[in-house]
C-alpha cells in the first residue's frame, strides 16, 4: 500500500495525471513498439523458446545485435 503523507487527493490525481502524461509523451518521442504475432502450429518452436526465456526483449535485442555484429564483419 502506498503512502502520501497526508496529501490532498485532488493532488495526487493531479500529480498521477501530470505522470502519466509525461509517461505518454516520452514513449511517443523515445521508443517503437513492434508487435509480433506466432502461428501456435507452425512457429510452436520459436513460441517455446521465448516462453522459456527470462526476458523476451532482451533476448531478441541480443540476438539481433549479434546479427548485426556478424554482417559488419563481413563487410
Amino acid at each position: 500500500m502506498l503512502y502520501f503523507n497526508n496529501r490532498d487527493p485532488e493532488e495526487m490525481a493531479q500529480s498521477t495525471k501530470a505522470h502519466i502524461k509525461a509517461v505518454i509523451k516520452y514513449k511517443k518521442s523515445k521508443t517503437k513498439q513492434f508487435n509480433l504475432s506466432l502461428n501456435t502450429s507452425t512457429d510452436r518452436d520459436i513460441i517455446e523458446k521465448l516462453e522459456s526465456v527470462p526476458s523476451k526483449q532482451g533476448y531478441i535485442k541480443t540476438l539481433i545485435r549479434e546479427d548485426i555484429e556478424k554482417e559488419s564483419q563481413e563487410e
